[in-house]
């Protein structure tokens, strides 16, 4: 199998280097200047399993060299429009395309491009590029989840399922990844929300006035959404977040929040605004979601002037 990693970031460079360290077959889609810094000190990835440098397979737009097996499509929501142009060529017919963006509204987009090659993918990674490119991988969490998003077995996923296994991160095959892309998003907008708005971590605001109730009733209201217009988490989804927002002292953080506090482009629209717009439609009222989007929209404006 043939897999193309479409972005090198913290994510698909994670993901793609284990791979490549496991001897699979990969390439990486990137930007020119992605490339060059690449090709100069190599893909390093700094972790708590042990550091490593890989000298990867790069290729930009321009030099797409025919169809893959398998994409992994790892850029940020804000730039998946060029992302789509950029790995056109690099679909065929039998090409499996495994998505690992944040919310669900890149799933619409591409299914309106690619139809039956879009299958669900679900990543569980605590990652960053430090200011030099490297990765650092912030805890041992790294898990990639896959699968139809319909649920049935399919050849293809069995495929993509003995090319994951035994990479160096745990690799399943999912019969219910929408769900888990749903459940992914509950836990994505809520400590979002939650640690954006209030500018801290999850332990911060836990310990301030008010804190608790603010972050159970943020996770309420996307899980109301959620469960009108996707599919319903399960309880033991709903109880560990529950749990992770009570947690006395953490030091969790969404990976919005890291890109806040640097600075950096957010994705509001994809994880908080798409929310809200889906709950207007639905009838709901989400005021704190709404807030926070609003919140994150101002930054988004000021660091876009």
């Amino acid at each position: 199998m043939r897999l193309l990693v479409v972005g090198a970031g913290s994510t698909g460079g994670y993901f793609g280097g284990r791979l490549m360290q496991a001897g699979r077959d990969v390439t990486f889609l990137v930007r020119p200047r992605r490339a060059a810094q690449l090709r100069s000190t190599g893909l390093a990835i700094k972790s708590p399993q042990g550091d490593i440098t890989l000298r990867p397979r790069l290729i930009t737009a321009a030099e797409v060299d025919g169809t893959y097996d398998a994409i992994l499509l790892t850029v940020k929501s804000f730039s998946l429009e060029t992302a789509l142009d950029d790995m056109a060529a690099a679909v065929g017919s039998g090409t499996v395309i495994l998505p690992v963006l944040n919310g669900m509204r890149h799933v619409d987009i591409l299914k309106a491009r690619f139809g039956d090659n879009v299958g669900g993918c679900v990543c569980k990674v605590a990652t960053t590029l430090d200011d030099d490119g490297r990765i650092i991988q912030l805890t041992t969490m790294e898990e990639l989840a896959y699968g139809e998003l319909d649920g049935r077995p399919s050849p293809r996923m069995q495929a993509v399922d003995g090319f994951m296994a035994g990479a160096g991160f745990e690799a399943r095959l999912s019969p219910v990844i929408g769900r888990e892309m749903w459940e992914k998003w509950v836990m994505l907008a809520t400590v979002g929300a939650v640690t954006c708005m209030m500018r801290g971590t999850v332990g911060d605001v836990e310990a301030a006035p008010g804190g608790q109730a603010f972050a159970l009733a943020v996770l309420d209201e996307v899980i109301a959404v959620i469960s009108a217009v996707g599919i319903p988490p399960s309880e033991g989804l709903v109880s560990a977040v529950r749990d992770q927002l009570l947690q006395k002292g953490s030091r969790t953080t969404s990976s919005m929040y890291r890109d806040l506090e640097k600075g950096q482009p957010v994705e509001a629209d994809a994880v908080i605004g798409d929310l809200v717009r889906r709950a207007r439609e639905a009838g709901l009222a989400t005021p704190l979601v709404s807030a926070a989007y609003t919140h994150l929209s101002v930054y988004a404006a000021r660091i876009a002037a």
